[in-house]
């Protein structure tokens, strides 16, 4: 069933629910007041990329000039389980002549190397095309460890490769004791309207993430922001970061996967919440400078809104969410959202599309 619930969408009756202090409501309805108009435009398609003896994770999606459907995505053998991403995955390629598909799988771009940061996994791509080539930023480890994931990037003249990478990570975690001195990881791109590049990226604080643990989670992730005058570096950290800090409001509330795009000359982000909300829906931010962010709308909810799955099976453990938001961009407009989901026809993960209606 691709509609949402008529119990999610009774937002008006709603309103006398309080806002101020931002907590998930009973039954996971929401007031109209916490709904961006961001969310109200989603229609759910369904799933993508359905692989038999894979996870498939982090679908990041771009039109080429023949209007064809490019998706770069995480995959890792079913045999590894849900935590194969840390350790086992790798960066392929698919191809569609619509958002909605059928995907067609090309190729692996991206498989570990070993020897260099991405030596055990590449996953969290990201891309974009700036300056007439085609750059996919990315996350890699190189020994299947937390604490060794670092950003790096490839680049490519055409969307079908071949790929060039980078050989030493693009951004290394800050000095110790700083909010971001154990990962650089989830890398989100901008070319801002200046020229200048930005890249955004999460960190989180070795001793709070080795020592500390709230409502089950491990440190607090943040976000922040790097610049430069080239697209493949040196970034300069922003002297304000992090520029998303939610560990202010207790309960260890974080977020991660952020997407960022320039629309109509305001900066707009995309999350999945770690807390502010709940950990099922999606957050939305905007921003007059991209630095200083508003406080976040529900960008999405979880699954039940939008269809109807068996129940979770026992070694799925965020069955019901939507996460790793990547958009298709059309004319410089946000057309579809592009996500993963766990669950599906192999009951592992695969990609999970929306389509955007214009405003």
């Amino acid at each position: 069933m691709m509609k949402m619930k008529k119990w999610l969408v009774a937002w008006g009756a709603l309103l006398f629910l309080p806002t101020t202090e931002v907590a998930a409501q009973e039954g996971g309805v929401y007031p109209d007041t916490v709904v961006s108009a961001f969310c109200k435009r989603l229609e759910p398609v369904g799933r993508i990329l359905e692989e038999e003896g894979y996870y498939v994770w982090c679908c990041a999606p771009l039109f080429d000039d023949e209007g064809r459907v490019h998706v770069f995505y995480s995959r890792w053998e079913k045999r590894h389980g849900m935590g194969g991403w840390i350790g086992r995955c790798e960066i392929a390629h698919a191809v569609a002549e619509a958002p909605e598909g059928p995907y067609r799988y090309v190729e692996t771009v991206l498989a570990p190397r070993p020897g260099f940061f991405d030596a055990t996994t590449c996953h969290n791509p990201s891309v974009y095309r700036a300056g007439g080539r085609y750059w996919l930023f990315y996350m890699g480890t190189s020994n299947g460890n937390f604490a060794t994931k670092r950003i790096g990037y490839a680049v490519a003249d055409s969307p079908w490769g071949p790929w060039e990478r980078c050989t030493e990570p693009l951004l290394l975690p800050g000095e110790e004791g700083a909010w971001d001195d154990y990962i650089t990881t989830n890398p989100a791109f901008l070319v801002h309207p200046d020229g200048e590049f930005w890249l955004y990226y999460k960190s989180c604080n070795k001793a709070e993430y080795l020592g500390e643990r709230v409502n089950g989670i491990a440190g607090n992730r943040k976000y922040g922001v790097a610049f430069a005058d080239r697209i493949d570096g040196t970034y300069r950290r922003y002297a304000g970061n992090p520029v998303v800090d939610f560990s202010a409001r207790g309960e260890n509330r974080q977020v991660e996967d952020a997407y960022i795009w320039h629309e109509d000359g305001r900066f707009k982000m995309l999350m999945r919440d770690m807390g502010f909300y709940d950990h099922t829906v999606g957050l939305y931010f905007e921003s007059a400078d991209g630095l200083h962010w508003s406080k976040p709308l529900v960008g999405w909810f979880g699954a039940e809104a939008y269809i109807e799955q068996p129940p979770a099976p026992s070694h799925l453990k965020r069955y019901g969410r939507f996460e790793r938001p990547q958009l298709l961009m059309k004319e410089g407009k946000p057309a579809y959202l592009f996500t993963a989901s766990q669950g599906g026809k192999w009951m592992t993960s695969s990609g999970f599309v929306f389509r955007i209606r214009p405003e």
